[in-house]
């Protein structure tokens, strides 16, 4: 499993197995502790597994914790996604950053995504299974949305939004968060 680091979101790193194709399918190690502690992440961290599937068109995010933030691994494991992730880490050499990723379950690639990192993706296919590994059990009082189409991001969705949860919809734009974060 190779580690690659993610030059504009500094921390984040998208870890490609090497899936071993035959008549029968394929067969992949998607996760290598080994591989994690490489880059100096503690594979032992991770303390909840998710999965989501969406159909084609569906937007989820931009999402990310308040407080201690939230760490995770994430991988669309069937389909492929457009996958994005901001950097709002103020002290970060990278703050505001945003750096995207198609992520397919033909190539098993897991995109780590350091906390403080606003988290999105947009189903590519008719079925996109996306999972998570996160690094904190989930607290629904910590969670933060950004608006999707927030014109200081200018995120280029490749598709039109076919449907997406009403928080998403409802979002604050990006300034109206910081704003938030600093007050």
């Amino acid at each position: 499993m190779k580690a690659t680091e993610v030059p504009a979101i500094a921390g984040a790193y998208l870890f490609e197995p090497t899936p071993h194709a035959d008549e029968r399918g394929f067969f992949c190690r998607t996760f290598d502790a080994d591989a994690v502690r490489s880059v100096g992440l503690d594979p032992g961290a991770f303390v909840q597994d998710s999965l989501s599937r969406s159909v084609r068109g569906v937007l989820r995010g931009l999402h990310l914790r308040s407080g201690a933030g939230e760490a995770k691994l994430v991988r669309c494991s069937y389909g492929k996604v457009f996958d994005v992730v901001v950097d709002l880490r103020p002290d970060s050499p990278t703050y505001l950053g945003r750096a995207f990723f198609e992520l397919s379950g033909e190539t098993q690639a897991t995109l780590y995504i350091p906390a403080g990192c606003a988290h999105g993706f947009q189903a590519l296919t008719e079925t996109a299974d996306t999972s998570y590994r996160i690094d904190r059990p989930h607290d629904p009082a910590e969670d933060v949305t950004i608006a999707f189409d927030d014109p200081e991001l200018a995120i280029p969705w490749p598709l039109p939004v076919t449907s997406m949860s009403q928080r998403d919809r409802e979002a604050p734009s990006l300034a109206e968060v910081l704003k938030h974060k600093e007050g």
